[in-house]
């Protein structure tokens, strides 16, 4: 929303209709009552109902008779796609010109690749496979290829962008947020390959995807505040994820010459190692904390204080680190949902008869079973009741000087990169992958990496 559009109480709204289809309008607040200034028309689909919106913004700035005041660079890059674009020919011309101008608007149109910007585009507009891609690439742009063609480009694309891309994307990160980049998000995610054999590369191990007998890579991603791109890398599908940190960051401070940032992470890299070479090699951290995997003598401090929602409590770990203790009311309550839902779960499938010897693990909720002599499995209802003093409590552990809520806040910030796997899982579809040479895997996570960087940059101008 414009801050032309606050001044006068307008402002757009995407309002979904029965039908299924999306109707854009200006709506104005006045004495507390909304009203519909004007309904700018319906889309049903996604290319619709953006241009309707850029269209929108322009009717605001119509009504407005202050242009000047939210018509920002980032808008005015897209919404001068739209000065002659029909309804009618969106679909036929609408992913390059909106996709290509904010592709140019990065820099990537500094990659003196032509296929190399028709398949990032295509990865945007139809994110499907090769074969798809070549027919969308003639469907709608004119650009005849076969599936050979494509597969030699990436053998000779091969790793040889991925410098290029990601000093584009760094560079663009670093005009969003200010030379300073003070905070980075670091996590990893597993892909899976439609495949039963591995490689060097593809190694059956923990996915995070729930294929476990598929051969996966870990992709690695570092992000800076809103989920703005800096650098990615891959590792192999069984490497513990732990160890991939420090020489990640060391690689991406080399190669963009970054100050020592605070580096956020969640508790799937915490462990002794990584805090001992984070702390040698001078990093300061915020990483999420195991609370039930703290010593004993740190769980008692933790229980015996009844904290109130919002507080939080301090307990210093070492001369360098402490650990902060938060509660939630509304993160208690759906701690406590979650594991009744778990444990309902558990006495269907007892009733039914179909839980065995080989459930009892810690895995998940399977944590409250236990065996009754050497046939019955039963649910263990006291370590039920003992999970509950734990509803509500969230750890990080940090070497910062900084505040207890800031350090909160910042590490609440990592959903940024969360999101940024979930928009490269679905919207991108990244996953699974198909291809079965190193080569090939590492050119398609290049083309994947510099479609999230257009799409983030697109949510931010939709807003």
């Amino acid at each position: 929303m414009g801050v032309a559009s606050l001044l006068l109480g307008m402002f757009l709204r995407k309002l979904k209709n029965r039908s299924g289809s999306i109707s854009v309008q200006i709506i104005s607040k006045v004495g507390g009552k909304y009203k519909v200034v004007s309904t700018i028309g319906s889309g049903n689909n996604e290319q619709e109902v953006l241009k309707l919106y850029f269209l929108g913004k322009q009717e605001l700035e119509r009504l407005t008779f202050q242009s000047h005041l939210f018509v920002s660079e980032n808008d005015t890059v897209v919404e001068q796609v739209f000065d002659s674009l029909q309804n009618t020919s969106i679909q036929t011309v609408g992913p390059e010109i909106i996709f290509g101008n904010i592709y140019n608007y990065i820099g990537f149109n500094a990659v003196k690749e032509d296929l190399f910007r028709h398949l990032v585009i295509a990865r945007l507009a139809f994110p499907l496979s090769k074969l798809k891609t070549i027919e969308y690439l003639y469907r709608y742009q004119g650009v005849l290829l076969d599936i050979d063609a494509i597969y030699r480009f990436l053998d000779r694309l091969n790793n040889k962008l991925k410098e290029q891309v990601e000093q584009i994307a760094f560079t663009h990160t670093k005009k969003i947020l200010g030379n300073n980049i003070s905070v980075v998000f670091y996590d990893m995610t597993t892909l899976y390959f439609e495949a039963s054999d591995e490689d060097d590369l593809r190694k059956t191990g923990l996915s995070k995807d729930g294929k476990h007998s598929n051969p996966q890579i870990y992709l690695g991603l570092l992000v800076g505040l809103g989920g703005y791109a800096i650098g990615y890398d891959i590792f192999e599908g069984n490497i513990y994820e732990g160890h991939t940190l420090i020489p990640f960051l060391e690689k991406i401070a080399s190669k963009f010459n970054l100050d020592k940032p605070i580096v956020v992470a969640d508790a799937g890299l915490l462990s002794n190692d990584n805090i001992k070479s984070l702390e040698a090699q001078n990093y300061e951290y915020i990483i999420g904390a195991r609370l039930k995997n703290e010593p004993e003598k740190i769980r008692q401090k933790i229980l015996l204080k009844s904290l109130p929602d919002g507080e939080t409590l301090t307990i210093e770990k070492s001369n360098t680190t402490r650990l902060i203790v938060s509660y939630a009311a509304i993160r208690a309550a759906k701690d406590e949902h979650n594991r009744n839902r778990g444990l309902q779960r558990l006495e269907k499938q007892i009733k039914a008869g179909k839980l065995t010897k080989a459930n009892i693990n810690n895995k998940g909720y399977n944590k409250y079973l236990k065996m009754q002599g050497q046939i019955s499995i039963e649910i263990d209802y006291d370590k039920f009741k003992l999970d509950k003093n734990w509803d509500g409590l969230k750890g990080y552990v940090t070497n910062t000087k900084l505040k207890d809520k800031q350090v909160i806040e910042n590490y609440k910030n990592l959903w940024y990169i969360e999101k940024a796997f979930r928009m490269s899982k679905t919207d991108l579809r990244i996953r699974p992958i198909y291809h079965r040479l190193r080569h090939r895997i590492e050119a398609h996570i290049c083309l994947s990496f510099t479609a999230y960087c257009i799409y983030k940059e697109l949510e931010t101008i939709t807003g």
